[in-house]
């Protein structure tokens, strides 16, 4: 591993890329701290505290607590996100996205060109939404977010918003282009990342002050060992189904007759249900925050809350339904197997088309049964966790959920893509069989 890292530096492209990625994501951090004018940063600090249990707290996490201090980037990469997410759902759908996604390199980059639009629609819409919640939330005290609101200051957040994403979303292209890739994923994992030194310095404070003993952080980290380890074997993991290709003679070559595989992973969605489950079962919490004098409403966001078991099986359920729900649109059985029979492929003992297409997705709906079960337990354990230990949700959300999934799938693409210059150069990779496999995320 040492030497594999003293490799990296050896390499002027590699050492070129990391550099200018690290310069890159430093800019992105700094964004988050550069505040939108007309807003009082004190007030904003006492009524943010009534988020963290929010669909708000959910897309401050993203933004890496830009959110909450109302800064330039405090929308995130979140509406490239969505607009990138409502394109792919649009194209299960639509014959034009259909279209477009089997033209090759002209298709995808119209398909960019559509995301790109959609992401300045979606960031001009959240930034005026984001302009009303900040003219409307007081601090305890009663004293205004929004000293002087006016449409002067609505219009003022609207453009430095939406061009806070639009400039967030360009470097995450540079970071694609110049970088070493995977650019808007590795902004919202040093968006998560950036949690972590500030809680770290709180359990350390707390051992110092007595309030936490050291040896409960010793066992701490070796469940957050464990944990990471069991995301990592879940992102990795697959089900192979094998494929025969048949022997072509055209002139006098022969083509095919070769061996190969379908991998069908444990968790083909990704993160993608975890994300949409916490948006559905954070609404009623982010509703009860703006009907506060409705009784009935407020008595029932008790089974919200993410200490009761009744918001830990709603969140489950959810996740495994969007799990299957994101699978069927990413991973069609149907388009493969077609695909496999054109090219004379086939699955040994099943005949082509149809049962090829049945028999990739029984397997395909088996698979996945168990990877959403597994996805359920990793994001429901940061709230468990909370309830039987002392633990705030600083601290939990790294030992699953979201943030973890994340981290963990970001970290691994990035390694495959240092991985891949290592070999390239003839240098030992981090991996003795130099066969680390990632996934991309967004």
């Amino acid at each position: 591993m040492i030497q594999s890292l003293k490799s990296i530096f050896k390499i002027h492209e590699l050492r070129q890329k990391i550099l200018f990625t690290l310069f890159i994501l430093f800019i992105s951090r700094v964004g988050t701290h550069i505040p939108i004018p007309g807003i009082d940063s004190n007030a904003l600090a006492i009524a943010a505290k009534s988020m963290q249990n929010t669909l708000l707290g959910l897309y401050d996490m993203f933004a890496g607590g830009a959110f909450k201090k109302a800064t330039i980037f405090a929308l995130g990469i979140m509406p490239y996100i969505s607009a990138s997410i409502i394109i792919q759902l649009l194209g299960s759908v639509f014959p034009y996205f259909q279209r477009l996604q089997k033209e090759g390199e002209a298709g995808r980059k119209k398909i960019t060109q559509i995301t790109r639009y959609g992401t300045v629609l979606l960031a001009s819409l959240q930034a005026f939404g984001v302009s009303r919640l900040l003219v409307n939330l007081k601090a305890g005290s009663g004293i205004p977010v929004v000293p002087y609101p006016g449409l002067g200051f609505t219009l003022l957040t609207m453009i430095t918003l939406t061009s806070g994403t639009i400039f967030l979303m360009w470097l995450g292209e540079q970071i694609t282009e110049r970088g070493i890739g995977n650019g808007i994923s590795l902004i919202i994992m040093i968006n998560i990342m950036s949690r972590f030194p500030k809680v770290i310095i709180q359990e350390i404070t707390l051992i110092n002050s007595g309030v936490r003993w050291l040896l409960t952080d010793v066992v701490l980290l070796g469940v957050m060992v464990i944990i990471i380890a069991f995301v990592v074997y879940l992102t990795q993991g697959k089900r192979k189904i094998p494929v025969q290709y048949a022997k072509r003679v055209v002139g006098r070559k022969i083509y095919g007759g070769q061996s190969t595989n379908i991998p069908l992973r444990v968790n083909t969605a990704g993160v993608m249900p975890i994300i949409f489950a916490q948006a559905l079962v954070f609404i009623p919490n982010s509703i009860g925050m703006w009907f506060e004098n409705v009784e009935w409403l407020q008595s029932g966001m008790r089974y919200f809350n993410v200490n009761h078991p009744v918001y830990w099986i709603i969140f489950g359920l959810l996740i495994v339904f969007f799990t299957y729900f994101y699978t069927a649109i990413a991973f069609n059985p149907t388009e493969v197997a077609d695909n496999m029979k054109k090219h004379g492929g086939f699955i040994p003992g099943i005949r082509p088309g149809k049962r090829t297409a049945k028999y990739i997705d029984n397997i395909l709906t088996k698979v996945t049964l168990p990877g959403s079960i597994a996805l359920a337990m990793v994001a429901v354990f940061p709230y468990i966790l909370m309830k039987i230990t002392d633990v705030g949700y600083s601290l939990a959300s790294f030992f699953g959920g979201t943030s973890l999934l994340i981290m963990v799938g970001v970290a691994l693409d990035t390694l495959q893509q240092v991985e891949s210059h290592l070999l390239t150069r003839h240098y030992d990779g981090f991996m003795k069989s130099g066969k680390m496999k990632g996934r991309k995320r967004f």
